[in-house]
């Protein structure tokens, strides 16, 4: 079998940033939907202050990149890096165009669809966007009693409480919705490439 041009690789998890980067601009960010991690907190940080999401998204993941190069290989992090930072562009280059600001149900929907496929893209090619999971990977070598896993749950479900503090419960809730639909989506792609 013949083997895959690493370019077609980072070409993937480029795509897989800027799936969700359009999500996060167009679709959560317009209407107040806080799913987690370090783009949840962005959110959060745009509504309180006017400071752009990639702005939040990259000071907030340089620490965190930093940190975790010394646990994780050089490899994922590479891989990594080129995630982060192609998400952090796509919130700056991708227009604003904001899609279904009234509906809600179908933003989280939607957005959780797009987010998720995005996610799987980049988990399938070994790399993530940091924040959370890299936060996540951090915490558990002192709390090795729990898994990473569940410490990202423990994480991201603060970030959404701030959130529902920010935007409103309901707002919480619908974010709930999104969070399945990038769960159930980035696992069928992972699936279904087993």
């Amino acid at each position: 079998m013949k083997k895959r041009p690493v370019w077609v690789d980072y070409g993937l998890i480029v795509l897989g940033a800027f799936l969700m980067g359009f999500a996060i601009k167009n679709m959560y960010d317009p209407a107040g939907l806080v799913t987690g991690g370090v783009t949840g907190i962005a959110i959060i940080v745009k509504t309180l202050t006017g400071i752009p999401l990639w702005i939040t998204n990259t000071v907030f993941n340089i620490p965190l990149f930093l940190a975790a190069w010394k646990i994780k290989g050089g490899r994922f992090l590479r891989r990594t890096a080129v995630a982060t930072v192609s998400l952090s562009v796509s919130l700056y280059v991708i227009p604003e165009v904001v899609f279904l600001r009234e509906e809600i149900f179908l933003t989280a929907l939607f957005g959780g669809i797009l987010t998720g496929a995005g996610t799987g893209l980049l988990f399938m090619f070994s790399a993530t966007t940091g924040g959370t999971d890299m936060l996540a990977a951090l915490l558990q070598r002192r709390l090795k009693y729990y898994s990473i896993a569940r410490i990202m749950q423990v994480l991201d479900g603060a970030v959404v409480l701030a959130g529902a503090a920010v935007f409103g419960v309901s707002y919480a809730l619908y974010a709930l919705i999104s969070i399945y639909a990038v769960a159930k989506v980035s696992d069928g792609i992972l699936e279904g490439i087993n």
